[in-house]
């Protein structure tokens, strides 16, 4: 049986309308107290924000130069930058934490290291760096030495890696892009994530990564290197390389479908036509699969620039190579 709201007798619809306006009136002569008071003009929308209510610092109190952490977050996200990188706990661990780049290594090295060629930057970089006024103007240093001091963490990259191959694709940054990405980094760097995220220790990382981001291999880490693993069968070539494309970031630049991202889709590209930059057209095969990967440089794809993806070469052994191969077999024309 359905029950029904209780009728309102006539006396209680009197009082509610009495309530009503009771409640007008009573805001009505409490706007015209205040009137002329920010705080409590009701008659203007309230300026009220979460991060300020907190004393957060907000992405429109930040610059860097010209540059805005808005327009730094635009590029960001364009290049897929998650897709390698975390940054407050969100995105992915092929590439360093980003959350407090700018305050452990500075924008000098910051702009040096993504204005590079795939490689880490060397003191010499990150001095002529020093000579942007816009350096000289956030900073306030224009002697490597001074840099390297009030940025610790550029000097022990430039010591452990400095001159060192980066498994970091050549992005074609402009730089404009560049003093953007500092600007952003700089706003994250300033956030208060009060402790957040908790450092991470990623168990199992492929020691090739590990020498390729300058980092100590853990006694664990060697101790289950050292121990004799047990005998398995064979894993199977397509999972194999699924997996390899994830662990060596491959997915952040090309995507497996025929999405253009940072390089092109997968979707359907084996045993395609695939135009060159030179004008000429080969067919995706087995061999032209491999060398790409082996030496991205050595046929350039038309309508991308060379020198972005990194070299495989001396990273991944053959039988890793064919396995990726392999993967890419699966992808259809999606």
């Amino acid at each position: 049986m359905t029950r029904r709201a209780p009728l309102l007798t006539k006396g209680m619809r009197h009082e509610l309308r009495s309530g009503r306006q009771q409640l007008r009136d009573t805001t009505a002569a409490r706007g015209a107290r205040h009137a002329g008071s920010h705080d409590c003009d009701l008659h203007r929308p309230v300026d009220f924000s979460f991060l300020k209510s907190r004393g957060q610092t907000t992405p429109d109190t930040i610059t860097y130069g010209k540059y805005t952490a808005d327009q730094g977050k635009r590029v960001f996200q364009a290049y897929n930058c998650m897709g390698c990188h975390t940054m407050v706990g969100n995105g992915a661990y092929l590439g360093p934490d980003l959350t407090e780049e700018y305050k452990h290594a500075g924008p000098a090295y910051l702009a040096a290291f993504l204005s590079s060629a795939g490689g880490w930057p060397t003191a010499a970089a990150v001095r002529a760096q020093l000579q942007d006024p816009s350096q000289v103007a956030d900073t306030g240093i224009d002697s490597i030495d001074a840099y390297l001091k009030k940025f610790p963490g550029a000097a022990v990259r430039i010591e452990r890696r400095g001159g060192g191959t980066t498994m970091m694709p050549n992005l074609p940054f402009s730089k404009d892009e560049i003093g953007q990405l500092i600007a952003y980094l700089k706003y994250i760097s300033a956030m208060n994530t009060e402790g957040w995220p908790p450092k991470v220790e990623v168990e199992g990382l492929d020691k090739r990564l590990q020498l390729a981001h300058g980092v100590a291999a853990t006694t664990q880490t060697l101790a289950v290197a050292a121990s004799p693993a047990p005998a398995s069968a064979a894993p199977d070539p397509v999972a194999l390389g699924a997996q390899l494309v994830k662990d060596n970031g491959c997915i952040a630049c090309h995507a497996t479908d025929k999405k253009r991202l940072v390089g092109p889709g997968w979707g359907g590209l084996y045993q395609s036509k695939v135009g060159l930059a030179d004008g000429s057209t080969v067919t995706a095969d087995d061999a032209y699969l491999a060398e790409s990967i082996r030496d991205p440089n050595a046929k350039i794809v038309a309508g991308y620039p060379a020198s972005v993806m990194p070299v495989y070469k001396t990273l991944l052994k053959d039988d890793e190579v064919n396995a990726i191969v392999a993967y890419l077999h699966t992808l259809g024309k999606q």
